[in-house]
């Protein structure tokens, strides 16, 4: 090659450099005013039109301020707790399993389909977050719109363990109900940590060569706890749950991961080996932080050949989809995640 051509192939490589410099350049977005979309019903525009969460910013930075706030939460929930099981029609007990504290939650009535069918259940709140009575909600609304039993796991969480704490306790419950049914009659489901715990604990299954339940159901997903993903960008500050990535909720899995590696599948199930995962169906909403994550993940399970479905709802931020059950777009939620159960779980 001549002199020439060498310096034309030069400058080739620095224009197509720069060029991919400049493409790649971070966007800049004027600051505007979302208004409450109209496109949705009332009451779930009144939840939409809710400030930010309080304190989203200052985090408990020791052991017992997390205790402290977690305790608080459940006593507020736990009065609600006998009006929301009488309008969904169930009876809640609560009980331990091989050592670990759970709830059942039965339906007074139980569609024969679903007769000889559980749903495990996990719940959320970062890890740190829920416990007791605060832990029901979504179980309940399972229970309620799908007409079918729910254990839901009130698994320990820090300061009275951390990881893989929840993970064990969520595991032992699974294991305990393998042994009584056909693993393909049982669904798995639950939201933000409880969506990551979920996926966890197909990983964990794999792990230890145990039989996968018949779906899953991991709402809103807390599947990459290292914050990549651009809606952890696109909308910070318009979700008024997390409202940030380096909000509390980002404090709250440090504290419960000590140290561990966040980008171990065991927290960050995005990063794991999804081949053989039963069929999945996700849920998120377009002002959810954590919508990449739930898109991600249902990307991956695409790629590794799994049957996923994702829903996405409209102007919700983070797990509004069970807010309420007199809310129609909850009542809708469950209702598909419902029918997905069903197509799926053994008779």
């Amino acid at each position: 090659m001549n002199t020439r051509n060498k310096i034309f192939c030069l400058l080739a490589i620095l224009i197509t450099q720069s060029a991919v410099s400049q493409s790649l350049a971070p966007r800049e977005v004027p600051a505007k005013t979302i208004p409450v979309p109209s496109t949705v019903s009332p009451q779930m525009q009144a939840i939409i039109a809710q400030p930010l969460r309080t304190n989203w910013d200052k985090p408990p930075t020791t052991p017992e301020g997390w205790k402290q706030l977690s305790d608080g939460i459940a006593t507020t929930v736990a009065p609600l707790i006998p009006a929301m099981s009488d309008r969904m029609g169930v009876k809640v007990e609560n009980s331990t399993l091989n050592g670990v504290r759970i709830y059942t939650i039965t339906p007074n009535n139980i569609t024969p389909e679903n007769s000889k069918r559980l749903a495990i259940h996990v719940h959320g709140g970062c890890y740190v977050l829920n416990p007791r009575e605060a832990s029901l909600p979504e179980a309940i609304f399972m229970a309620g719109f799908a007409h079918m039993k729910v254990i839901s796991v009130d698994y320990r969480m820090p300061p009275e363990a951390y990881y893989p704490g929840a993970l064990d306790d969520a595991m032992t419950v699974y294991k305990a109900q393998i042994k009584l049914m056909d693993p393909k009659n049982i669904a798995v489901f639950g939201s933000s940590a409880g969506g990551a715990l979920t996926l966890e604990m197909m990983l964990r299954a794999k792990k230890e060569n145990l039989p996968m339940p018949g779906a899953i159901a991991p709402g809103t997903p807390m599947s990459d706890v290292t914050k990549k993903g651009d809606t952890f960008q696109t909308n910070a500050m318009l979700d008024n749950v997390l409202v940030s990535p380096d909000g509390f909720c980002d404090a709250a899995t440090v504290f419960y991961a000590n140290g561990h590696d966040l980008k171990d599948p065991m927290l960050s199930p995005i990063y794991g080996d999804l081949q053989g995962f039963p069929p999945t169906i996700l849920t998120s909403g377009t002002r959810d932080l954590l919508l990449s994550n739930t898109v991600r993940m249902h990307r991956a399970l695409r790629r590794a050949g799994i049957e996923a479905s994702l829903q996405v709802y409209e102007g919700q931020s983070h797990a509004q989809f069970y807010r309420d059950d007199r809310i129609p777009e909850v009542r809708e939620a469950f209702e598909e995640i419902s029918i997905f159960f069903d197509k799926h779980l053994g008779k």
